[in-house]
């Protein structure tokens, strides 16, 4: 999985096609990233004691690593990314402009 935590990406399908949003979480496992503010769902929650009411919270829930692409630092738009090594270390690479991430 090329998408790691701090990544600034775009969602290229699906509901929220067009958000940017930055990776807050990789789940490399399952191939999934947690996004902030994309896949926000309304979630119930009970109460947990008896002066408590239960409320409905936003959760944000992941999204498949299919569904996103990097957002190029140079031009702001989407691009894949790529593996170059230098100096002995493999360094992931903006396809379209070729600057590193």
């Amino acid at each position: 999985m090329k998408i790691r935590k701090d990544d600034n990406v775009i969602v290229i399908t699906g509901k929220d096609k067009g958000k940017t949003g930055k990776v807050l979480r990789a789940f490399p496992e399952e191939n999934k990233i947690l996004l902030a503010g994309v896949n926000v769902k309304k979630v119930h929650k009970k109460a947990t004691k008896s002066d408590q009411k239960g409320q409905i919270v936003d959760k944000a829930l992941p999204i498949h690593v299919s569904n996103v692409m990097i957002v190029d630092p140079k031009t702001g738009k989407p691009s894949r990314v790529g593996i170059k090594n230098v100096d002995g270390k493999n360094i992931r690479v903006s396809k379209k402009s070729g600057v590193s991430l």
